[in-house]
């Protein structure tokens, strides 16, 4: 396999199922990183964001800790408020990556909620698709409202964008055993994973 598609993107929108996906090629033995948690423990107290998010957006510290819902009712509806959190984590979270990424001794596959961050051009993306409103359900059924979902949709790539970016498309409309078979084929034919 050519070293420069060793890395793979992995991403689509809320409720596509990525994370699902990610914890399927852990399975087969692929190296991964949520992207997600790296974010999370960013806003943790002494996290490396959360002096700036708290100064920034008081309202959302309880307690002494960053309530992260309520932070994202405020940034899903505001894309000025979106923007600026992003300057302040998406740069720390870029960095964690970029340094694993470059110790990372196999294939490696980073689930990110975002499309194709200009700094990893150079690698390939798969997508995880559903169509909107099986992602929908998927969200409800979390404990989710599709108030809010509608909300996260809405700052997302619309379902287009995401094909569009894609180098590799997982559909994901239904069953988890459908799921499980395409994760298999893709692990198989790309990293030689069975």
């Amino acid at each position: 396999m050519s070293e420069r598609y060793q890395h793979w993107l992995l991403s689509g929108g809320i409720g596509s199922g990525k994370s699902a996906v990610r914890a399927m090629f852990e399975t087969h033995g692929l190296g991964t990183i949520d992207s997600d948690s790296i974010g999370h423990s960013l806003l943790e107290p002494g996290g490396a964001a959360f002096d700036r998010v708290a100064e920034e957006w008081p309202g959302v510290l309880i307690d002494g800790v960053i309530d992260r819902g309520a932070l994202a009712k405020i940034v899903f509806n505001s894309p000025d408020d979106l923007a600026a959190l992003e300057g302040m984590t998406h740069p720390l979270i870029f960095g964690e990556i970029t340094a694993r990424a470059q110790r990372s001794e196999g294939p490696l596959i980073v689930e990110i909620p975002i499309l194709r961050p200009t700094m990893w051009d150079e690698w390939q993306v798969m997508v995880v698709d559903a169509p909107d409103s099986v992602r929908l359900e998927r969200g409800m059924r979390r404990g989710q409202t599709e108030e809010d979902l509608r909300a996260r949709m809405a700052a997302q790539p619309t379902r287009g964008e995401w094909l569009a970016a894609a180098d590799l498309v997982i559909p994901n409309p239904g069953a988890i055993e459908e799921l499980e078979e395409s994760v298999e084929a893709v692990a198989a034919s790309l990293f030689g994973r069975g």
